[in-house]
């Protein structure tokens, strides 16, 4: 039996924002929903087992692009998965390689925490005067996590 929601309950159950799954919908991720007589959306079931799907993806930090391979994959059962494993050994990669710069990291941080004693007042911060102080950047090192560059 199949299950009629509208999209907030898509979302309740899938803990997923409404804008998000609007957002799946227009890249072609989720299929459209069927609309109803009052030109609701309405979702199944199957909306639900691949909104989870995305989800379960997207926790594992995948990108959009990995997962829509698997869902090619997905939406192709016959098909041998070597491409699967070859994903998910690309990912595994990326993951190694995030941990190891984290790690570094982890270690400038902690270097610059040794900077500055509590005792010392703002002006004399050592935390504050390094980070004022022009650093030099690795060739191609991610920001924290691939986060604010300029």
């Amino acid at each position: 039996m199949s299950t009629f929601l509208k999209i907030g309950e898509l979302a309740q159950r899938t803990a997923c924002q409404v804008e998000t799954i609007r957002y799946y919908e227009r890249i072609g991720m989720l299929a459209p929903p069927v609309r109803s007589a009052n030109n609701y959306r309405t979702y199944g079931d199957a909306h639900v087992e691949r909104l989870l799907f995305i989800r379960h993806c997207r926790a594992l930090d995948m990108t959009l692009d990995e997962v829509r391979v698997l869902l090619n994959f997905r939406d192709r059962p016959g098909d041998v998965c070597d491409g699967v494993n070859e994903l998910l050994d690309k990912h595994i990669g990326h993951v190694t390689s995030r941990i190891e710069s984290l790690r570094v990291l982890e270690q400038q941080l902690r270097q610059l925490r040794s900077e500055c004693s509590p005792a010392d007042c703002s002006t004399e911060c050592g935390i504050l005067h390094a980070l004022a102080a022009p650093a030099p950047l690795e060739a191609g090192a991610p920001g924290h996590l691939g986060g604010a560059g300029c």
